[in-house]
């Protein structure tokens, strides 16, 4: 019984994301996720030993929210991105999970072996932080990448080096610091191949990431309370003798 349900859910998934030729981009995207958080939902709840009804529902719900938007404003620092940076070899895209990202390549970001920003690689950082500024309700993650020559004790660091100096830029060009997170990942993610001189400038990069988080699911800003005064004495009134 509960192969049925799973089967008959993907069957509803696919179909109903079939029928979504004719909407926009964003509704596609709303769509799709809702048919295959109610994939999933089914699934998760015919396993469980729940009603694959509202395992379908509740994965719909989750779908369809999902954690980041593609807004206005993420599609027009989408196309600002690729005007920037037009010819320069940076792929501006949109993942599947409605991020902005920038692949960077070693030859504008970094020279070897080094971390501090190349010239030809500020003013696509002034565009980007422009636009950040503009969308207080986006995220960014930058992670750095190397080629495999030298060791990890090397190469890690060093990944890390190139992702904070590309963060510090944009501190100091108005974006807040706790927007920002870093990782670096040495040169254990590899797009091409090391063996090549063209494969190694390939694996030296920079990623950056950029999601829009819904006004809804913000953590609210913490608001100070009124410190305690302790009251100052107030004389008694006397009666004039």
């Amino acid at each position: 019984m509960r192969k049925h349900i799973v089967l008959a859910a993907a069957t509803a998934a696919a179909l109903f994301i079939s029928g979504c030729a004719n909407m926009s981009d964003t509704q596609r995207r709303t769509a799709t996720g809702a048919g295959v958080g109610a994939a999933a939902g089914a699934v998760l709840g015919a396993v469980t030993g729940g009603r694959a009804g509202t395992g379908a529902v509740i994965g719909a719900g989750v779908g369809a929210l999902g954690t980041y938007i593609w807004s206005q404003n993420m599609e027009k620092q989408k196309r600002e991105m690729e005007q920037a940076t037009q010819g320069t070899g940076v792929n501006v895209s949109q993942t599947a999970d409605n991020q902005l990202k920038l692949d960077i390549p070693s030859d504008i970001s970094f020279d070897t072996n080094r971390s501090d920003i190349k010239g030809n690689f500020a003013p696509i950082l002034d565009r980007f932080a422009e636009g950040l500024r503009n969308n207080p309700n986006a995220e960014v993650r930058i992670i750095g990448h190397t080629d495999s020559t030298g060791s990890d004790a090397i190469n890690n660091p060093l990944s890390l080096d190139r992702a904070n100096s590309t963060r510090n830029y944009l501190t100091m060009r108005g974006v807040s610091g706790a927007r920002i997170a870093t990782e670096g990942r040495g040169s254990h993610q590899p797009v091409a191949s090391n063996d090549s001189a063209s494969g190694r400038a390939m694996n030296r990069r920079v990623e950056i990431f950029v999601g829009e988080i819904p006004q809804q699911h913000q953590q609210p800003q913490y608001q100070q309370q009124p410190q305690y005064q302790q009251p100052q004495y107030q004389p008694q009134y006397q009666q004039p003798r």
